[in-house]
């Protein structure tokens, strides 16, 4: 395994096309904040000013015939406790699952060659790998513990948010028969008021692309109703907003939904739609429609949508908003796993 470390992301078709190939064909995690579209766009603006500043230092690791086999997504800053840290592309607050990009088998020869290559005087001065929102489940987890016991560095595990998600079963009414009874007499209703309402509720999903951009702007004014998406909506946060949208667009898997009633726009859900899952980003909501129940109605119809479409699951990600377990959602978890050389 021989590896190689990446200072710069452009717009290189030829390492897009590997590294998705290997996200998809091969990774034990494979989520949408793994694409390389979606993280170039993120490096663009690091992660919609999140952070002051930074350094790329991607490691790609490939076969002696060249192959690439495994890719740790990092760069160096200073974490919110001012240490000098490693972290991966996309930390810490719009990018909901993160991790390497690696076949399950080949993760500890992986990780230990990464180590290696991190202890030695190619890479910046760090005092921690700081890997924030790794999936509970990762393999990667117990394979950075065991390395790092082996050179004597301090591992350490922090339970972050959950991340509720619905298996779906393919079937809409056997996934209401699954939920709880209030809540399924809940959902039917709002659905039959929008649809009788004077004049009707309609919902949508977006598919023409010369008409994405203003659709993106009617999203980010719905969140921007919302006071705390607003002060969160930053110039440069909607640049990279509008950027992973078009990414996803570009790439086929970009769900972005409205309800819509007599013209207005009542709610708004940006999902990704990939992998066989649904992934939910972001929401909106025009307040001045709330009788309408929109959100819900809105949610509701994109449910019925997944389960029609033969989707595996709608994952809500990170947050343990009550609505979620309403809707029959379950728990996982994010982690952050940090590792520090004495």
């Amino acid at each position: 395994m021989h590896l190689e470390i990446l200072r710069t992301l452009d717009d290189n078709d030829s390492l897009a096309n590997e590294w998705n190939d290997l996200l998809v064909c091969c990774s034990a995690s494979h989520v949408p904040f793994l694409r390389y579209e979606y993280l170039s766009t993120w490096w663009k603006t690091l992660g919609g000013g999140e952070w002051a500043d930074g350094e790329l230092f991607i490691v790609l690791a490939r076969q002696e015939d060249g192959a690439l086999v495994g890719v740790a997504p990092l760069f160096f800053t200073h974490n919110q406790e001012g240490e000098p840290v490693l972290m991966l592309l996309g930390s810490i607050e719009i990018s909901d699952y993160l991790d390497f990009i690696v076949r399950s088998s080949e993760i500890p020869q992986f990780v230990d060659a990464l180590f290696d290559l991190l202890d030695s005087d190619q890479a910046p001065a760090w005092q921690a790998l700081d890997l924030y929102n790794l999936p509970d489940t990762s393999p990667s987890l117990a394979c950075l513990e065991e390395a790092a016991a082996r050179r004597g560095w301090t591992y350490q595990l922090q339970q972050l948010q959950p991340c509720p998600y619905i298996l779906l079963p393919g079937d809409w009414e056997a996934y209401l028969a699954s939920i709880d009874k209030k809540q399924r007499h809940e959902i039917r209703r709002k659905i039959r008021r929008a649809e009788e309402n004077d004049p009707p509720a309609r919902w949508y999903i977006v598919q023409d692309e010369t008409i994405l951009d203003a659709e993106v702007e009617d999203f980010l004014a719905l969140m921007a109703q919302d006071p705390e998406k607003q002060s969160f909506l930053t110039q440069t946060m909607r640049t990279q907003m509008r950027d992973a949208v078009h990414a996803a667009f570009k790439g086929g898997w970009l769900q972005l939904a409205f309800m819509e009633v007599d013209g207005q726009k009542a709610a708004g859900y940006l999902n990704f739609d990939y992998a066989g899952h649904i992934w939910v980003y972001n929401s909106g909501l025009n307040f001045a429609l709330r009788e309408l129940s929109p959100g819900w109605v809105l949610l509701g119809n994109l449910l019925k949508w997944a389960n029609d479409h033969q989707r595996i699951s709608f994952d809500f990600m990170r947050g343990g908003e009550d609505y979620k377990y309403r809707f029959g959602a379950i728990n996982r978890y994010v982690v952050r796993a940090s590792i520090n050389r004495n």
